[in-house]
């Protein structure tokens, strides 16, 4: 939803022009957009359920066309009755706020506002960025105040305000229409997210790729990964607060939040670090709960892959209730799925020896709970606890053993905060957030055709931790188009990791790192609608300023710049620019430093000698300094006036990323016929050399079954992490979305695509080789485009995903794009009276084709055998089937 109003034709009552425009100037964001101009007395077949007023009245908007303006604290603890049947928008409406206390006032032809009863007054014309509460303006004595809330959005910590960079908004509403079942499915729906990095469909050998060891399946959860950056590079956010770091790689599991408790999810698709510090280099996402929710809800989901496994079972629970002063929600969720075996699919079936598996198997068990109270009107005390266990298994197998691999992951998150509201709209907020994550891995090796089972591993990735922060916002001076707004803040943050091995009792790696930040962030709106300027509707300067001081590294300071300027109402130009930054992980750091021995056939060499070695120099590197980037954006958004539910935006974005830290030497299996890895390669190394290397590190292994033998080394590599010298990101996103009746219901169109383009330069001497569009990194185009329709309680969609081939550098060869359709239909019942229930059923297809990933000639990667497809942008799954059933009281 814009945060920028638009009004229909002006009313041809003068008043209620004006009264309009300013009710709408004062509350842009909680304005429920109207979708289509309506036809007045016209009737319309409506269907919505019983729920929390604010989302019957969003309903409401979209199937009438109907803008309503109201002030949320007037809806936030009420509830609304089902509604079914057809009937005029004004029977409709009168319905809905049936002994809710409240009434509406038509404000002109498609703008009616919402107010309490007996309130006979108008609210006077405020400025469209007003305080909370100010003086009538003379002449007006006897006309009230309308007092506004402010919404927090993603990418900025002005109530209320507006971020210069492209922000990727998914509702709830339409996480139900395309299907998903949780959070990790629906990142992985948007063409800005690379499926690259944790996620569980991530197969064996993907490590090869991008990101090194971070680009694989490491707890079975699901990272978001924005531009292909590494899930380390994009920051993730729980109603705005951060989470505990999962496994080694610095990932934060998104889909351990469950679904039923999600209200939107905003992603800022540029760099942020200048308002939230650390990691959001290639953006930052924010799952935002919902505030309310009166009832109870029970729903059961079952589905399976038509080709065999992933069979799911799915159930789940979610309660809540409102007072006067404050609400509670619950969720619960227990899952568990089948793995996919590679016997179950045609192309890795001859290619993996049994018992090896594609897609891991599960369970899961997540529960979250969420509480707000107001004490008086000055203080509100709030409380988000998240806990949630996960178990996977899977198989990886080579010609002679099979490994039986297990992992449960244990994660928590307890985020409280008070809030007090000072005078002349200020806020004053305290909060913290304690994060733990936890995963034990068991590893257990079997020779094939034999039950005897040797524990070869179990180690615990321990990642905890803490944020404490004050901060305050409030307005400062009025300007031409509102209040001038800042917002500023101070607060520490700390972070643990350690790997422990329970097979020896010893602790592998440990570190820690903690820092103090202090930031500030302004909003000046120097034109809004009602400057009446010529050529300038509104223009809004946005800056930011943040600074971290870490015990590790030292001291980082990242700003940041916006501009928004609308002509007129049917266009909005935004541009930013930045510097963001990102900590180089705990396990980058003290990861220990190993010297391995291994076949020079593991490498890629072809042309030795039998019995030639490779000795690889891996592991942490406590030297490491920041990532360094500066981020520019820009965008244009059409919203024309004329054509009432159409939008589209068309963003650039360009990321110049110093000072990566990544293993240069990503796909060890070809070290030795890459050429850009030379550098980065020693041919014919000495024996003193050799013993350098080996005497530097912390542990020497030999994996060759053969006894050391200098004479037989042919290269030493090395893979450990390190600085390089650049990468560069760029390119295009083009989303748009067209609302319009049709056939007497309604029809979305909607759809996003990427254009991506990035390079790599791993020193100063190499040259740069690209990344988009090379095997295990993100595909150059991306996109997916759908229709929704709804009608009387029934919706169908579908949807088409796009993504385009990718080359494999080992051998110049491109592979094919990959495109698949998905769709849904669902349907809800409710019961038109106050027990407010009501039934709803889906019925959703992924891949509906079964369109098998375009294949490649995998190699062994050491002792394992990989998958023969890049299982980072393409899925194996296939085709997809699932039934939900849910019902509501």
């Amino acid at each position: 939803m814009r945060t920028e109003v638009r009004l229909g034709r002006c009313s041809q009552s003068l008043l209620r022009a004006l009264l309009a425009a300013a009710i709408a100037a004062c509350l842009p964001a909680y304005t429920a957009m109207a979708q289509s101009r309506p036809t007045v007395d016209a009737a319309t077949d409506f269907n919505i359920p019983a729920r929390d007023l604010a989302g019957a009245l969003d309903r409401f908007s979209t199937q009438t066309g109907i803008q309503v303006v109201y002030q949320p604290e007037l809806v936030a603890s009420r509830q609304s009755k089902a509604l079914t049947g057809r009937l005029t928008w004004r029977q409709a409406l009168e319905a809905l706020l049936q002994g809710s206390g409240l009434e509406y006032q038509q404000a002109d032809d498609t703008t009616v506002v919402i107010r309490r009863q007996g309130n006979t007054r108008s609210p006077a014309a405020a400025r469209p960025a007003a305080a909370a509460t100010q003086a009538a303006p003379a002449g007006s004595e006897g006309t009230e105040v309308t007092e506004l809330g402010r919404m927090m959005v993603t990418g900025t910590r002005i109530r209320g305000g507006v971020t210069p960079s492209p922000v990727i908004g998914i509702s709830a509403a339409q996480i139900q229409e395309e299907g998903f079942a949780d959070l990790g499915e629906v990142i992985r729906s948007v063409p800005q997210n690379f499926s690259g990095g944790q996620n569980p469909g991530v197969a064996l050998g993907a490590e090869t790729g991008a990101g090194g060891n971070a680009n694989q399946n490491i707890t079975g959860g699901s990272s978001l990964n924005l531009r292909g950056l590494g899930p380390d590079a994009t920051l993730m956010l729980l109603n705005g607060r951060r989470m505990a770091y999962g496994g080694f790689s610095q990932t934060v599991d998104i889909s351990v939040i469950p679904v039923e408790a999600v209200e939107r999810i905003e992603i800022v698709a540029d760099g942020a670090s200048a308002i939230y510090g650390s990691d959001a280099v290639g953006g930052v996402g924010n799952v935002i709960l919902k505030r309310d929710f009166d009832g109870f809800a029970l729903g059961v989901r079952y589905g399976t892959a038509t080709d065999g496994g992933l069979t799911t079972r799915e159930y789940t629970a979610t309660a809540g209730t409102t007072w006067s002063s404050g609400g509670l929600l619950a969720t619960y969720k227990d899952a568990s799925t089948d793995p996919i075996y590679a016997r179950q699919r045609e192309y890795t079936a001859n290619h993996m020896p049994e018992p090896a598996t594609i897609y891991p198997g599960g369970d899961v068990h997540s529960g979250l709970f969420s509480i707000h109270q107001s004490l008086g009107e000055l203080v509100e005390l709030r409380l988000d606890a998240l806990r949630t266990r996960r178990d996977q298994a899977f198989n990886m197998t080579d010609p002679t053993y099979y490994y039986i691999v297990a992992g449960e992951t244990t994660s928590s998150l307890v985020a409280p905060a008070i809030e007090f509201s000072l005078p002349n709209d200020w806020v004053l907020s305290i909060m913290g957030a304690l994060g733990k994550d936890e995963h034990t891995r068991d590893v257990a090796r079997a020779t094939h055709g034999t039950e005897a089972l040797t524990r070869t591993q179990n180690d615990c990735w321990c990642n905890r931790s803490e944020v404490y922060e004050a901060s305050a916002e409030g307005p400062l001076f009025e300007m031409g188009g509102g209040d001038a707004r800042l917002a500023v803040g101070a607060g520490h943050r700390s972070n643990d990791f350690m790997q422990f091995n329970h097979l020896t009792n010893t602790t592998t790696i440990q570190g820690s790192e903690s820092s103090r930040f202090a930031y500030a962030e302004i909003n000046l709106p120097l034109v809004g609608p009602d400057s009446n300027i010529g050529g300038v509707r509104r223009l809004v300067m946005t800056g930011a300023m943040r600074g971290e001081d870490y015990d590790t590294f030292g001291s980082v300071t990242t700003p940041k710049l916006g501009l928004i300027y609308g002509p007129n109402a049917d266009f909005t130009l935004k541009a930013s620019w930045g510097k963001s930054f990102k900590a180089p992980t705990l396990n980058e750091r003290f990861w220990a430093r190993q010297a391995v021995l291994y076949p020079a056939a593991w490498l890629g060499g072809t042309d030795y000698p039998p019995g030639s070695t490779v000795l690889g120099i891996a592991g942490g590197n406590p030297d490491l300094d920041a990532e360094r980037a500066r981020t520019w954006s820009a965008s244009i958004a059409f919203h024309p006036e004329a054509i009432h539910g159409l939008e589209m935006e068309l963003s650039w974005f360009d990321i110049d990323y110093t000072d990566r830290v990544v293993q240069p030497i990503a796909n060890f299996s070809q070290a030795l016929n890459i050429p850009e890895y030379a550098e980065f390669i020693r041919l014919s190394p000495t024996p003193q050399e050799q013993d350098e290397a080996i005497a530097a590190a912390d542990l020497f292994l030999n994996a060759t079954g053969t006894p050391y033998d200098p004479g037989n080394v042919v290269a030493i590599a090395y893979p450990r992490f390190t600085n390089t010298s650049w990468q560069r990101i760029k390119g295009l996103d083009l989303s748009g979305s067209y609302r319009f009746g049709l056939a007497s219901g309604q029809m979305t169109i909607r759809g996003s695509a990427s254009f991506l383009d990035s390079s790599q330069q791993t020193s100063s001497a190499a040259l740069p080789f690209d990344l988009a569009g090379r095997l295990f990194y993100p595909a150059k185009v991306n996109s997916r485009l759908g229709a929704v329709w709804y009608r009387a309680g029934f919706m169908a969609s579908t949807f088409a995903n796009y993504t385009s081939g990718v080359t494999n550098p080992a051998n110049g060869m491109k592979g094919g794009s990959f495109t698949t359709f998905d769709a849904t239909l669902r349907y809800s019942t409710s019961q038109p009276d106050a027990s407010r229930s009501g039934w709803d059923f889906s019925l959703s297809l992924q891949n509906l084709l079964d369109r098998a990933p375009p294949l490649f000639a995998a190699d062994g990667i050491g002792w394992a055998i990989s998958a023969p497809y890049d299982s980072t942008n393409y899925s194996a799954v296939g085709r997809f089937l699932s039934l939900s059933v849910a019902r509501r009281w």
